[in-house]
């Protein structure tokens, strides 16, 4: 009994002995944990402060090579300067180019120069359209060689790029250009038509082929719709009258052509227009239209003018869409001040592409020969200045 009951004392010391031991333990072993933290926490602070300047160069690096790739290639503006470019226009259009480092300025500026550039042209080409130094001289060579097979001289083409440089430099894909020239052909289009589009819409030569493609198609259509027996030759005369409808989407001449549908004129009359002066306006922005003949209706109505007076007036000569509103009502007030009657106008709506000034000085000298407008009508005022002159001094003579 005396044995069992030291076990059992025994048993309880024990019990009661091993949590503290435990803790004892978890104590030193979070103590050492501590100190080692402290020592390697010290330790690799220091090393952070005391390592030199050139073992941190890692983001330094970074921040540099980030802060020489946003700066330009001063050797090449220099060259740039030198060739008298407009570095500042040269950098607010295409900023990029001036940060190349390898680019084609002296090789561009031979190249031009053998082709009867003058330094003046070729450094007003650089200001205006900077991506033109980054062109080969294959590219260069390659390209101009397509122009001259539709341009006659080299003058020629010197003489659009010093309007355009955009137009030949823009893209560098002849593939793409000889391309084009071959599909304008084929529809029927000369040398002379050619000339003119390269001479007036040269951007028509670097669209891709099927979106100039989708055009004429669109135009083919439209013939068709309309009963015309010849859409080809239909296609060909809207592109030589107006060259920058290839320029517009398929979409903004649907909605032009729809616009002068809503005049609920016949097949026939709507393809006799299209072959004169609407073909003009197909390029035309749909809102600018719309809006153009809003405000030209209003002021016609409120000079008397029927609906039906309105819709003849700009069926007549559509070209008068041009017009902003505002220059539009001035030369109408101006017409009218002249006792002209706003029938007459309506009429001859021509003589609203004159200018007021010409109409105010013409009017001042007709008065002079007491010139009556209702009995003689207001053609005069459309003639060259040539045939007015001479007829003015039949006036006088009279």
């Amino acid at each position: 009994m005396m044995i069992n009951s030291g076990c059992t004392v025994l048993q309880r010391y024990l019990q009661q002995l091993i949590p503290v031991a435990a803790r004892g333990l978890l104590h030193m072993k979070n103590s050492l944990l501590y100190n080692m933290n402290c020592f390697w926490l010290i330790r690799f602070s220091t090393e952070i402060v005391l390592r030199p300047v050139s073992s941190r160069h890692f983001c330094l690096k970074t921040d540099s090579a980030v802060a020489k790739s946003c700066q330009e290639n001063g050797i090449l503006v220099n060259n740039l300067a030198c060739m008298g470019v407009d570095v500042k226009m040269a950098r607010r259009r295409q900023p990029g180019v001036l940060k190349k480092l390898i680019t084609n300025e002296e090789g561009l500026k031979r190249f031009l120069q053998s082709k009867g550039a003058t330094n003046e042209v070729i450094a007003s080409i650089i200001s205006r359209y900077p991506r033109a130094i980054t062109r080969s001289y294959e590219s260069l060579e390659k390209r101009w060689e397509l122009w001259r097979s539709i341009l006659m001289t080299d003058l020629e083409i010197v003489n659009i790029l010093g309007r355009s440089p955009e137009s030949f430099f823009r893209s560098s894909n002849n593939i793409n250009m000889e391309k084009n020239i071959t599909f304008f052909c084929s529809l029927g289009l000369t040398s002379k038509h050619l000339c003119n589009m390269l001479t007036r819409a040269p951007r028509a030569f670097s669209n891709r082929v099927e979106l100039n493609k989708q055009m004429t198609d669109l135009l083919h259509e439209i013939c068709l719709s309309l009963g015309g027996e010849n859409p080809n030759d239909f296609v060909k005369h809207i592109i030589s009258k107006n060259v920058f409808i290839l320029l517009r989407s398929s979409k903004q001449v649907s909605a032009n052509f729809e616009f002068l549908q809503s005049f609920h004129l016949s097949n026939e009359e709507l393809l006799a227009l299209l072959h004169g002066c609407g073909a003009d306006i197909l390029d035309l922005s749909n809102e600018y239209i719309k809006k153009n003949f809003t405000n030209a209706k209003e002021k016609l109505s409120s000079l008397g003018c029927t609906e039906r007076e309105v819709d003849r007036f700009f069926i007549s000569y559509p070209r008068v869409l041009f017009l902003s509103s505002k220059n539009l009502s001035d030369k109408i007030d101006c017409l009218l001040q002249a006792k002209i009657h706003i029938k007459q106008i309506v009429e001859m709506s021509r003589v609203l592409d004159v200018s007021i000034g010409t109409v105010r000085s013409r009017v001042k000298e007709l008065e002079k020969t007491s010139y009556d407008f209702k009995t003689y009508g207001i053609g005069i005022l459309t003639l060259s200045k040539r045939r007015f002159e001479a007829k003015l001094e039949k006036l006088h003579s009279a």
